[in-house]
């Protein structure tokens, strides 16, 4: 393989590896806000006060629960907050 093609192949690696790294970043919108109490059994965002995961929320609505949603759409659902619920 001469150099040009080697340098060619190589950043269209790095080029590739880019857009693969931003599709995988953590999924979340770019302007949203975590909003707690929505989110139906096992379909939590993120970490809560009882589990490690996203997705492993226990009841729906559980308090401590949060999914991410464009900013200003939390406080239009009926039950939706933008602190945890005690």
């Amino acid at each position: 393989m001469n150099s040009p093609d080697f340098l060619n192949s190589a950043m269209a690696g790095l080029l590739l590896l880019g857009i693969a790294s931003d599709a995988i970043a953590e999924d979340k919108p770019a302007a949203g806000e975590k909003c707690y109490g929505i989110a139906k059994a096992a379909k939590n965002d993120c970490q809560t006060a009882t589990s490690a995961c996203a997705g492993q929320s226990v009841s729906d609505g559980q308090p401590d629960a949060y999914v991410y949603l464009p900013k200003g759409t939390c406080e239009k659902i009926v039950g939706g907050s933008l602190e945890p619920k005690s």
